[in-house]
């Protein structure tokens, strides 16, 4: 098999969810990993269009690591929020991808300073992913994944999912 090609990515402003990013979580294999979910906002035209051209470059650099063509079944890419997570608001009006790695990723603020406390990034927060974009070739199943490398924070959003607040729970 062909050495493949693999391709550093850089976010514009996302959403995380499914914050894994501290301790590593199962994946649906039961291996611990860390990981994230990047939501992209649709109207994020210039963000889709970038990672769209990314995606492509990895799949035309490794066009011979399949084989003699590009397989028509190849997986990974945007995925659709609004029809693979239907009725989902979180996921409603944005396109997305998932990340992992088997290493702790580097957890940093928008003035690249360490982030150490597991309250300060969670899922909901906004900001930019450092992904390796690689293909893979495994029983059959073709396509292209994401390593996760690096967040970084930038702004806090709401938080989605876990226990609310005292101060929320018990507002007037």
């Amino acid at each position: 098999m062909p050495k493949s090609v693999n391709t550093k990515f850089v976010t514009d402003k996302v959403r995380f969810s499914f914050a894994n990013v501290f301790e590593p979580a199962p994946n649906l294999s039961g291996v611990m990993k860390y990981s994230v979910s990047v939501l992209i906002p649709k109207s994020d035209k210039a963000g889709v269009a970038r990672f769209n051209a990314a995606f492509e470059k990895v799949k035309q650099d490794n066009s011979t690591y399949w084989g003699a063509t590009i397989p028509k079944t190849l997986k990974g890419g945007l995925r659709d929020g609004d029809t693979e997570r239907e009725g989902d608001e979180v996921y409603a009006g944005h396109y997305f991808f998932n990340a992992n790695s088997n290493e702790r990723p580097g957890v940093v603020d928008a003035d690249l300073n360490p982030i150490t406390d597991k309250n300060e990034f969670y899922s909901g927060c906004y900001g930019r992913a450092s992904v390796t974009m690689y293909p893979y070739d495994q029983s059959g199943s073709r396509g292209i994944a994401f390593g996760l490398n690096n967040v970084m924070k930038l702004e806090d959003g709401e938080k989605l999912g876990g226990p609310t607040s005292a101060a929320v729970d018990f507002a007037v």
